[in-house]
């Protein structure tokens, strides 16, 4: 009888011991796991840090850009004012000497300048 309780003991402790030994693994797993997901987040925060740097870049650029084009639409439309200035002026030399004054106070440039410095300023 005592074998028999000896016995006894001996597979609860194994099974106790195969209990304790699974339980270790599951957690061995879960901080590798873990200690994945950290790895993963850190990466990202790193990804994240780099693109709010590309884009701040970026939208300084855009600025730069669109500050350019406004400048550049203003010369465009100044250029095409003394342009078409040019043009009434060559046309009213060009009529017979009586019509010239007529034709002088008919005649509008084909582009007026614009009112103000922004004026050709988009909103994007």
């Amino acid at each position: 009888m005592a074998s028999l309780m000896l016995e006894n003991a001996l597979m609860r402790l194994d099974g106790a011991l195969g209990q304790l030994e699974a339980a270790a693994r599951r957690r061995v797993e879960a901080e590798r796991g873990r200690a994945n997901l950290e790895t993963e987040l850190a990466l990202m925060q790193d990804d994240r840090a780099r693109l709010a740097a590309e884009l701040d870049g970026v939208t300084a650029r855009l600025g730069d850009v669109e500050t350019a084009a406004a400048d550049v639409d203003q010369r465009l439309e100044r250029a095409m004012s003394v342009i078409g200035a040019v043009i009434a002026r060559a046309q009213a030399e060009a009529l017979p000497p009586e019509t010239q004054d007529e034709a002088q106070d008919d005649l509008e440039p084909a582009y007026p300048e614009p009112a103000e410095p922004d004026a050709g300023v988009r909103d994007h």
